[in-house]
């Protein structure tokens, strides 16, 4: 089993299988779909919450996201952001191919080795990621996972405009040069 856990990729298709079984605990235990960016948001209401607990508490936004009596963002969900990031730090470090790049070559390559440049666009690409996911109520992982085993046809069409977007934004971004660049 651990060499299993040791390669470097592992296959699509018994990773697809484990995120299925996962979705049918998480809709047979919890009776909710997968999703993640509920729990940033919990969280960042949690931290606004030690400043100014009356605008959290009054806040229809929050009050429709956010766990009832008092209990913020350490529920289930952050718990499987929290696991998330502590797999891929893991199966990465298993797989030896764990490694810290503030600027991959490829970024380098269209923009040059800044690490602000790098870190500024990373942070604005996530809070546009994070906006556009609250403002469709739902993530990634919410809408493409658990809405389209539930054959949501409002999922099925943001699957498909997202990997259209992301190959747009992939090719605005690195040009053709990327793409022979990435391919090689």
């Amino acid at each position: 089993m651990v060499h299993l856990l040791r390669r470097s990729r592992w296959s699509p298709y018994i990773v697809g299988a484990g995120i299925g079984v996962l979705s049918w605990v998480t809709f047979g235990l919890m009776h909710k779909a997968l999703g993640t960016s509920t729990s940033l948001v919990s969280m960042a209401g949690a931290i606004e919450s030690l400043a100014a607990p009356e605008h959290v508490r009054d806040n229809a936004y929050y009050a429709k996201t956010m766990l009832a009596e008092g209990k913020y963002f350490l529920d289930w969900q952050m718990m499987l952001v929290i696991g998330l990031v502590l797999g891929a730090t893991l199966s990465a470090w298993l797989g030896r191919s764990f490694k810290v790049e503030h600027v991959p070559d490829i970024w380098a390559a269209r923009f040059g080795p800044s690490k602000a440049l790098r870190y500024a666009a990373a942070f604005v690409g996530g809070v546009m990621l994070l906006f556009g996911a609250r403002l469709a109520d739902g993530c990634t992982s919410g809408h493409a996972i658990s809405g389209s085993l539930q054959l949501a046809v409002s999922s099925w069409v943001f699957f498909a405009c997202f990997f259209a977007a992301g190959i747009a934004a992939a090719l605005l971004i690195y040009g053709k040069a990327g793409r022979r660049r990435a391919q090689s």
